[in-house]
């Protein structure tokens, strides 16, 4: 039996409970209404803001009471340019988006783990909790696709195998982003996260680039790519060679970038029953400390690896949330 297949059938129940929530979740009304892109502009940003954005937000009185999740498939699908086949991203929008004339909001690029699908609804329920805190107020987030298929794992990085996985997430979201959406454009308002496989690459992505990515989010996240399988990630993505896999590592992607961390902030999450990822985001965390980033480490009590997502995803966001100017510091 393959590494991949080992991998499939041992998460087999992860998947069962992953989907049955995802279609209760379609089922009772998570996917909201169409949506038509509104290019962004006249919004102050949050770094050129005199007063951050919780402080000048008034809601009016007919303010929606959740977001909406939207499919951005066909036209309105996010082109990918550079051969990597990505399956359909989703879009959530807060209730602080969804009326006339919305403020500039901060921008999540969030990623499921594998095997699985770019499920919006675990995120969604998280920042409808969180907005329902903070006057309709949290990130425009876009949940996207990794992985390519179900089990597939292109670690992180452009290969000829499977395409330019990274030239997607760290350019054509980007650009397609600033086009569509009525989001801040300071780095600071923008934060690449993840949970599983896609925590690592939130990781890898976030320490590459400091000029696209102000904050990192990880919830049982690897510390770098294909950590359960290398030989298997070594042999497929990086055609056997060893220094180009240690290179696209995040250790040595922060190291490039050394000094270039001011203001960045890295949120990782783990369950206290999940030993392997528990010391996988104490590794990740490491990583960020050690190049810059004001760093932070959450212990989910009592769940184990799936079962850390949804809590992962309240006190991880909870505690960005100050960070993008969407809440006073504690709040």
């Amino acid at each position: 039996m393959s590494s991949s297949t080992a991998r499939a059938r041992s998460r087999a129940g992860v998947l069962v409970v992953l989907l049955v929530v995802g279609a209760l979740a379609v089922v009772l009304g998570v996917i909201g209404r169409p949506w038509s892109p509104v290019p962004g502009a006249a919004h102050a940003t949050a770094a050129g803001a005199v007063m951050p954005l919780f402080e000048t937000w008034t809601p009016p009185a007919d303010l929606p009471s959740e977001g909406t999740v939207t499919l951005l498939t066909g036209e309105e699908r996010i082109p990918s340019s550079a051969g990597f086949a990505p399956r359909d991203a989703s879009l959530y929008r807060p209730p602080a988006a969804l009326v006339p004339d919305p403020p500039a909001l901060p921008l999540v690029v969030f990623m499921m783990g594998e095997p699985g699908d770019p499920d919006p609804s675990f995120v969604a329920d998280a920042m409808d909790r969180l907005a329902a805190a903070h006057h309709g107020l949290a990130p425009i987030v876009i949940v996207a696709d990794q992985l390519g298929s179900e089990d597939g794992n292109p670690a992180c990085v452009d290969s000829a195998a499977y395409g330019g996985v990274e030239t997607y997430f760290t350019q054509d979201i980007p650009a397609w982003a600033r086009s569509h959406l009525r989001v801040q454009p300071s780095p600071q308002a923008w934060t690449i996260a993840g949970f599983s496989n896609g925590g690592g690459c939130a990781l890898d992505w976030g320490v590459a680039d400091p000029g696209l990515w102000g904050g990192i989010v990880s919830i049982a996240g690897e510390s770098y790519q294909g950590t359960e399988f290398p030989d298997e990630v070594l042999q497929q993505v990086f055609d056997g060679d060893q220094s180009a896999y240690d290179a696209a590592k995040p250790a040595a992607r922060a190291a490039q970038n050394a000094g270039r961390f001011d203001g960045h902030v890295a949120l990782f999450a783990a369950g206290d029953q999940d030993a392997f990822f528990t010391e996988q985001v104490q590794l990740s965390a490491q990583i960020t400390e050690q190049a810059g980033f004001e760093t932070r480490v959450f212990t989910i009590q009592g769940e184990d690896h799936v079962g850390s997502l949804p809590e992962g995803l309240r006190v991880t966001f909870g505690a960005l949330f100050p960070h993008l100017g969407l809440a006073p510091q504690g709040g």
